[in-house]
C-alpha cells in the first residue's frame, strides 16, 4: 500500500513538471502559471457576487447608426439566471437558465417554452450571451499562451487562452479569450461553435461601476454581417438574492413578478 501511495504521488510530481516545463517554455514564468486564478479574475471584472442583479441594455447598430435597443433584468444565483424583459416590445417576457437548460416564459402561457442559449435576444446577442456572466464554471483551460494583441491601434501584452466547454449544452464549445498580462482583464474573445466554426467575436471594454473597474461593455460582431454590430451594456451591477422559488419554470408561467 506504501510503494503504490509513493508511485502515485511520483506521477503526480511528474506530470506536474511537465506542465511547469511545458509553460515556462512558452514564455510563463512560475508565479505566473495559475491559470485557473488568471480566469476567475477576468470573470471578476464582469461580476462578482454570487446573488446579483445586472441591468442591462443591448443596441444593435448598423454602420454605427443605432437601429434597435432593449433592456434586461438579469438575476444570477450561482449556475441559474433570471432575465426579465423590460423593454415596451417584450415586456412580460422572462428567460430562466438552470445550469444548461433554458425556458422561456411567455405572458399569458401556462406552460415554459424550452429554447437553447443561442437563441438570438437582438442582433448578434443571444440568451447565452447575456445570462451568463463567467467562464470559469462551465470551460477548462486547455492551454495558455504568451502573446501580444493589437486592438483598437493599441498594443497589449496578453495571455491567450483556450477554453473548452465541460458540457456539450454550453452555448460555445470553444473560446478563445485574450487576458491583459497586467491584470488579466479580459480584451477579447473568440466564441466557436461545436463545429468549429467560429460564431462571432467580443470585444470588451473597461469602466467604473459602483467605485470598481468592471467590464462596462461587451462590442459583438461576426463576419456574415460586417458592418452590424452589437452592444451589450452593463449599466448596474447589485447584490441581490431571490427566493429558491424565482428559479422555478412553473412559479414563474404563475407570477407575474413586476417588481423586478
Amino acid at each position: 500500500m506504501c510503494n503504490l501511495a509513493n508511485r502515485s504521488s511520483l506521477r503526480l510530481l511528474a506530470n506536474g513538471l511537465i506542465v511547469l516545463l511545458w509553460l515556462t517554455s512558452n514564455g510563463l514564468q512560475a508565479d505566473e502559471i495559475d491559470a485557473n486564478a488568471m480566469l476567475m479574475a477576468a470573470d471578476h471584472y464582469r461580476l462578482d457576487s454570487e446573488q446579483a442583479r445586472v441591468v442591462t441594455e443591448v443596441s444593435e447598430y448598423e454602420q454605427q447608426q443605432l437601429i434597435n435597443q432593449r433592456r434586461y433584468h438579469v438575476y444570477l444565483d450561482g449556475n441559474n439566471s433570471l432575465v426579465m424583459f423590460k423593454s415596451v416590445a417584450e415586456l412580460g417576457q422572462k428567460m430562466l437558465m438552470l445550469g444548461q437548460q433554458y425556458w422561456l416564459i411567455m405572458p399569458r402561457s401556462s406552460r415554459p417554452i424550452r429554447i437553447t442559449p443561442m437563441q438570438k435576444l437582438l442582433g448578434q446577442a443571444s440568451i447565452g450571451d447575456i445570462a451568463t456572466l463567467t467562464w470559469h464554471r462551465d470551460y477548462d483551460i486547455t492551454q495558455v499562451t504568451a502573446t501580444e494583441l493589437t486592438l483598437n491601434e493599441q498594443q497589449y501584452s496578453c495571455y491567450q487562452l483556450q477554453l473548452s466547454a465541460k458540457t456539450d449544452s454550453n452555448s460555445y464549445q470553444r473560446i478563445t479569450l485574450w487576458l491583459d498580462k497586467q491584470d488579466n482583464f479580459p480584451l477579447q474573445a473568440a466564441f466557436y461553435l461545436s463545429s468549429g466554426k467560429l460564431a462571432k467575436m467580443a470585444q470588451f471594454h473597461a469602466g467604473e461601476l459602483n467605485g470598481q473597474r468592471r467590464v462596462v461593455t461587451m462590442r459583438l460582431s461576426d463576419k456574415l454581417q460586417p458592418l452590424k454590430t452589437t452592444e451589450v451594456q452593463y449599466l448596474n451591477i447589485s447584490h441581490h438574492p431571490l427566493p429558491a422559488s424565482y428559479f422555478n419554470p412553473v412559479f414563474l408561467t404563475r407570477t407575474v413578478l413586476e417588481q423586478l
